[in-house]
């Protein structure tokens, strides 16, 4: 039975899509396939790794006959990738096999019972329903994403804080020695609310957002969040924790400021870096008469010193920072400079934000050096 035909390019648009949360490794071996749903000319692709799953459509199917089956998404996306871009590729059905064919190459993949696929069952009803533009949402999983915990045993950390209020969406994230805030306004939103959305569905969501005006659907049920754009559907579970109270974080008592060009500072701290260990990410920062310059030293009793003038007439500050923690917001944020706050005390937290851009706080803290 003949399933699918179309161009390699159309074929594998959709296929891409969804074999993003495709895990190399699996306890389960259909987790490792796609399930492809064909419902006359409709079909359906469907990815899951038992926390998140992505759905997309398209409309090449063949024939009116209904029918699912699941196969090796990799070995499939792989297949297609090899073959030339020009020619119409047939997928079909026969015995208990998927084949491929495109030209003069043929393909039978083996595959598995669509019943035994584990589909992610949704809620009924919502408690949380909005849209925004994709461009919007990405903007915000971009400003925060990178301060996220990796494999921490707080689980809660591994992932990112979705707070919702009337009129408002943040987003938070921090790994214990960094945090990033950022937030947006929107409408649709009675009540508040928040939940922890574990990391890997942040990162698909950037790789899968588009930077247009194209809405996104998000909604939040116990235990579970939707977003809805185009042809795609990505629904995760949620991480179950208590988060840190981020507003007791982000200082708001300040009193000293200073801008600095973004791209002067990052190509300062880059070569700064280049002289720390792996270990030890550590520079040192110190502002004295208009002045701030970083420096790093390693166990060679090599050092690197840099100077940048800046707007400082304070006294003296002398403090240690992770060098990779600065680096990264000055990687992800996109403007020409950025404000840089401080106190007098040595064991306080610097705190860096954008000129333009007064929702965005990034809070750091020092580390001895």
């Amino acid at each position: 039975m003949q399933l699918v035909q179309t161009t390699r390019d159309a074929l594998l648009k959709p296929l891409s899509t969804v074999a993003g949360i495709v895990e190399r490794r699996n306890t389960m071996p259909i987790l490792a396939n796609i399930l492809l749903r064909k419902e006359g000319n409709k079909v359906a692709f469907i990815a899951t790794d038992l926390e998140v799953q992505i759905t997309t459509h398209a409309e090449f199917g063949v024939g009116p006959e209904n029918e699912s089956i699941t196969v090796a998404a990799r070995k499939l996306l792989d297949i297609l990738r090899a073959l030339p871009e020009s020619g119409d590729i047939k997928l079909g059905l026969a015995s208990a096999k998927l084949s491929v064919q495109s030209g003069k190459s043929r393909f039978a993949l083996q595959t598995l019972s669509a019943a035994e696929f584990p589909t992610l069952s949704q809620p009924e009803k919502w408690d949380v329903s909005f849209s925004l533009p994709q461009k919007t949402l990405k903007h915000l999983f971009n400003m925060v994403h990178f301060a996220m915990a990796q494999q921490d045993i707080r689980y809660y950390l591994n992932g990112l804080l979705f707070v919702f209020e009337p009129g408002c969406v943040r987003a938070v994230a921090t790994d214990g020695h960094r945090l990033a805030h950022s937030s947006t306004a929107v409408d649709g939103i009675e009540a508040k609310q928040d939940v922890i959305v574990p990391r890997k569905t942040v990162l698909e969501m950037q790789r899968l957002l588009s930077e247009s005006d194209d809405l996104v659907t998000v909604d939040v049920a116990p235990g579970q969040i939707r977003f809805r754009f185009g042809d795609i559907e990505l629904v995760s579970k949620l991480v179950e924790g208590k988060f840190p109270d981020f507003t007791r974080v982000i200082p708001n008592n300040y009193t000293r400021h200073f801008s600095v060009s973004r791209e002067i500072l990052q190509g300062s701290l880059q070569r700064a870096a280049i002289l720390t260990t792996d270990k030890l990410k550590g520079v040192r920062v110190q502002l004295a008469d208009n002045q701030l310059k970083i420096s790093s030293s390693n166990a060679e009793q090599e050092e690197a010193q840099e100077e940048i003038d800046v707007d400082y007439a304070h006294e003296p500050l002398d403090v240690g920072f992770n060098v990779s923690y600065l680096l990264d917001v000055l990687a992800n944020v996109k403007a020409d400079a950025i404000q840089w706050s401080v106190q007098p005390d040595v064991n306080a937290s610097a705190l860096i934000t954008l000129p333009d851009d007064d929702q965005f706080k990034y809070v750091v803290m020092p580390m001895r050096i």
